[in-house]
């Protein structure tokens, strides 16, 4: 399996951050990381970076509920960002609520929602999907 070259995690969880960059690492699932701790930080960043016609990361992982900004407000406000990069994102949640499924499923550019933990067998799973996805 081929390593992508960024992972984005947006989740305001010190130890989820801590234990998923291990897991990745584990993996080999991809070669940088960024981290943001919410929406608002990760969407300035992310602006930023195509402000400065930057590398961007390959996926997201995002999570629902974080201050600030949470899941769903950032992706209101991400899919207003002009990007001629297609990222990958998926949520990344431990609520299993229907509505909160439905909801971060109706926006386009989200692959699938994932219920906390991630196992390593799913991010092999999401490794194998960008593959396709870079294959198209």
């Amino acid at each position: 399996m081929k390593k992508i070259d960024i992972a984005c995690i947006i989740d305001d969880d010190p130890i989820f951050v801590f234990g998923i960059k291990k897991i990745m690492e584990l993996v080999g699932f991809c070669k940088n990381f960024m981290v943001f701790r919410n929406g608002e930080e990760a969407l300035n960043n992310i602006k930023a970076i195509i402000s400065a016609n930057e590398k961007l990361p390959d996926v997201i992982l995002l999570d629902l509920n974080m201050p600030i900004l949470d899941g769903i407000q950032f992706l209101e406000e991400f899919t207003k960002v002009p990007c001629k990069k297609k990222i990958i994102i998926y949520v990344v949640s431990s609520s299993v609520d229907p509505e909160d499924i439905l909801r971060a499923k109706s926006f386009d550019n989200v692959s699938d929602y994932i219920v906390k933990p991630i196992s390593v067998e799913k991010l092999k799973e999401i490794l194998k999907h960008i593959e396709k996805v870079d294959q198209c």
